[in-house]
């Protein structure tokens, strides 16, 4: 496949989880996927970073950034081809874009146009109501609130669609299932693609 940062067309629902780490966004991906028998796409950062920190025991430097967002985007489109009703993404490039600004104090022009461009028929911002747990990749355990409300500002800044989701498990994964199924009700009624 091309590389490229640009999200192809898709005819199905897709829905992006978003927020800080260690909020529970892969959890919630795989039970999404697993209840609506489709894939999901997941953060290819987690999967590169720890190849790097596993391989040379460095984490993510500046030069990391586009070879990670081109990763999640082919992946993502890649997928969206697969998917039944919906693709569920664990992350997408605004995030990327987020991690990138706030490590680097800039961001791609790249990555930052592709991640404004690419649409999603809604965000899940996950909420820092769940524990956090160490991992070698993470590294922001007392600055959570923070990142959360960072993350809000940016969806509102960029006017992009999006709920909340708090709670354990069960009552996220209730929540997300009532919203996404009135995104592909609406969307079998109305398809774009």
């Amino acid at each position: 496949m091309e590389k490229t940062l640009k999200q192809l067309a898709s005819p199905v629902v897709k829905v992006a989880l978003f927020g800080p780490e260690s909020t529970g966004k892969t959890t919630l991906s795989e039970h999404l996927a697993r209840y609506y028998n489709s894939v999901w796409c997941p953060e290819y950062a987690r999967e590169y970073l720890q190849k790097k920190w596993n391989n040379e025991r460095k984490v993510c430097e500046e030069k990391d950034m586009l070879p990670i967002a081109y990763g999640q985007m082919q992946s993502e489109n890649e997928l969206a081809q697969k998917a039944t009703d919906v693709l569920i993404c664990d992350t997408d490039l605004l995030e990327t874009m987020v991690y990138y600004e706030l490590y680097y104090k800039t961001c791609d022009p790249l990555i930052k146009e592709a991640a404004l461009a690419n649409s999603y028929d809604l965000y899940f911002l996950t909420y820092i109501d769940v524990p956090w747990e160490y991992d070698e990749l993470r590294d922001r355990p007392f600055e959570r609130e923070e990142l959360f409300e960072l993350f809000k500002q940016t969806l509102d800044r960029y006017n992009k669609p999006y709920i909340i989701l708090k709670g354990d498990k069960k009552e996220r994964l209730h929540k997300a299932v009532s919203i996404i199924d009135q995104l592909i009700e609406k969307n079998n009624a109305n398809p774009t693609v």
